[in-house]
């Protein structure tokens, strides 16, 4: 269970203007099932996903995650969280335009030191995507890169999946693809 308790993060800006992007919030989450948190553009989401996920700090209050508090972690841990606990899907993808679609995957998988065996071709199999595995990026709409994106997530079978608007960029029929899957997945994990 991840468990966040009077969580705050502000950003400094060069004009010394505080953002408060999180006030002091608070929530538990379960062990399973999706989650959607929802707001308007920059009210903090995307930093509450960082934060959840070991990408940012934050400035007061706690992270716990099955009893561990995050900001107890050396950085060994925050490695090994973010590489077997935690899949993400970015709101931007962050795919390597230099790697094929196949060696984007594997890229969580060589962080988490699970064996790759089948692992790739199933992802990209429950995202309709194993046909493109030997292409690159650049030659994929901005859709099949959510899936891509996607398939890398659920590669290593992590214990929580973090999306940040998973279905942003996705026409209405692979966005309903891309839910159904989270939905799937969400029956033993966190999404």
């Amino acid at each position: 269970m991840i468990s966040v308790k009077h969580l705050t993060k502000t950003y400094k800006s060069k004009n010394k203007f505080d953002c408060v992007a999180l006030d002091g919030i608070s929530f538990d989450l379960p062990d399973s099932g999706m989650i959607f948190i929802l707001g308007k553009s920059g009210s903090g989401k995307s930093t509450l996903l960082n934060m959840l996920g070991g990408l940012d700090n934050f400035d007061s209050g706690e992270i716990c995650v099955d009893g561990a508090n995050l900001s107890q972690f050396s950085q060994k841990d925050y490695y090994d969280y973010r590489g077997n606990y935690v899949g993400f899907v970015f709101q931007d993808y962050h795919l390597l335009d230099e790697l094929t679609i196949e060696q984007n995957v594997a890229l969580n998988l060589d962080i988490s030191a699970i064996s790759h065996d089948d692992k790739i071709t199933l992802a990209l199999q429950k995202v309709g995507m194993q046909k493109y595995a030997t292409r690159y990026p650049q030659e994929l709409s901005g859709g099949q890169k959510q899936r891509i994106a996607t398939a890398r997530a659920i590669c290593k079978d992590p214990a929580v999946i973090l999306c940040d608007e998973p279905t942003g960029n996705l026409d209405a029929n692979t966005s309903k693809q891309i839910l159904d899957l989270l939905k799937e997945i969400s029956s033993d994990k966190l999404c």
